[in-house]
């Protein structure tokens, strides 16, 4: 009896605390954790910095402009000979100059490898952010799985308790049958067995609701990891509408890994045409502004200024670099080649997991349909074992046998829901369509 005590204390705690609850969709479980999961936040924030990069002066299109100063000085003895013959000398000779100016340095032309790198930098600007869509992607399975998984604990505690009750109203009939002597002690221990061992799946059962409901909160980022809320959907309802035509082409249209291996190709080209732009001369403008303040300790000049301005354009070609060049435009044409090879292995496994996914999806479709069938054949004879056993024509052995088959049966249509929706967050995300789907 302490046992039967402390679960109905445990549940009717649960009760209460349930009621103060909030109650959450999917859909704002995904809002809650876009705004607060780490991962996220981390992608989101290396997306800004891939962006940051892409500009122009990052890509050398821009010119450069320094302002410089400087102090230098020398001492020194002088010691001459002039052709006349005649001689001289000086001790402790000190020069000093002081410059301050402006720099100015722009590469015009390099065989259009800055345009490469440019168009390069605002490539990897749309790889972040197929980066960031992947990691979100990614977050929105695991949290509609989650989410999912615990209405299924949900779902298999609750028949758990209904287990829990029967178990108690059968001892309650076999105690009441004991003491007035139609009954037998083995009858009596049995039933007691059969409690506690529902019982004990039942306590079991609140550890993996715990587990399920704080991985949610932690999918969420919320930092109370044990906060408890409701879910507003208490049961799994699957979609067997899916069409798999329209699913695939959407996949070949906008898989975010298809799509980052596109990217990546065209990056390999994009390093191509950097490379080859070595082949090109290359042409520099160069100017500068500056004002040169020198005094000398000796001569006619004792103090010279200078404010002027110098410029010129430097136009240079590489004749030979140790075939280094050669070299790279060679590998960078096996890098496009490899781009290409990654894309089509990318399709052939795409082409195999939703070929996979498919099959699971329909055959949990037929599983779910059977299911249904057998719950109802499951619930309706364990209805005529109760009767039966109330009136003493069955068992207790019968009675948990049909018990156990509700049960089996209650759990066989609660996994093929969850596998079902399982498929359905696969085949979304598979055609990139996840969000559109679940948020």
């Amino acid at each position: 009896m302490k046992r039967i005590n402390l679960i109905i204390i445990l549940l009717s705690s649960l009760c209460a605390a349930v009621a103060a609850q909030d109650t959450l969709s999917l859909k704002q479980c995904i809002e809650r954790g876009l705004e607060r999961n780490y991962s996220i936040l981390i992608i989101r924030n290396e997306e800004r910095v891939a962006a940051n990069n892409a500009t122009a002066g990052n890509a050398g299109m821009l010119p450069a402009l320094d302002m410089s100063s400087g102090f230098s000085g020398t001492n020194y003895d002088y010691r001459y000979n002039y052709t006349d013959g005649t001689t001289g000398a000086a001790n402790g000779v000190n020069t000093e100059t002081l410059n301050v100016g402006l720099n100015f340095d722009w590469t015009l032309f390099d065989g259009f490898g800055i345009q490469a790198n440019y168009a390069k930098l605002k490539e990897l600007r749309r790889m972040g952010e197929l980066n960031t869509r992947m990691v979100i992607e990614d977050f929105v399975a695991d949290i509609a799985s989650e989410y999912y998984n615990l209405i299924r604990q949900r779902i298999r505690l609750s028949n758990l308790r209904s287990a829990v009750v029967l178990s108690k109203e059968r001892l309650r009939i076999v105690e009441e049958r004991y003491y007035i002597g139609s009954g037998s002690r083995l009858e009596l221990q049995q039933a007691k067995v059969d409690f506690n061992a529902d019982s004990s799946k039942l306590l079991t059962q609140f550890e993996v609701v715990h587990a399920s409901r704080t991985r949610l909160n932690e999918l969420m980022g919320n930092s109370e990891i044990d906060l408890r809320f409701r879910l507003r959907d208490s049961l799994i309802t699957p979609n067997p509408s899916l069409e798999e035509t329209a699913i695939w082409d959407n996949t070949l249209l906008h898989n975010a890994s298809l799509l980052a291996a596109q990217k990546n190709m065209t990056i390999s080209e994009l390093d191509y045409k950097k490379t080859a732009s070595r082949n090109y001369p290359y042409l520099k403008l160069n100017a500068g502004y500056g004002y040169q303040l020198g005094w000398n300790g000796t001569g006619t000049t004792e103090l010279q200024k200078r404010l002027g301005l110098n410029y010129g354009l430097t136009l240079g070609f590489t004749l030979f670099d140790g075939l280094n060049r050669r070299r790279e435009q060679r590998n960078a044409r096996i890098q496009i080649q490899n781009s290409e090879l990654r894309i089509q292995q990318l399709e052939l496994a795409l082409k195999t997991d939703h070929s996979n996914i498919w099959m699971a999806y329909r055959n949990n479709l037929e599983l779910w349909q059977l299911e249904k069938e057998n719950l109802v054949a499951a619930q309706e004879n364990h209805n005529i074992a109760i009767e039966r056993y109330k009136l003493g024509d069955l068992s207790g052995i019968e009675l948990r046998e049909a018990q156990n088959s509700l049960l089996e049966a209650e759990e066989r249509l609660s996994i093929a829901e969850y596998n079902i929706k399982l498929c359905e967050i696969s085949l979304m995300q598979l055609s990139g369509q996840i969000l559109e789907y679940f948020y």
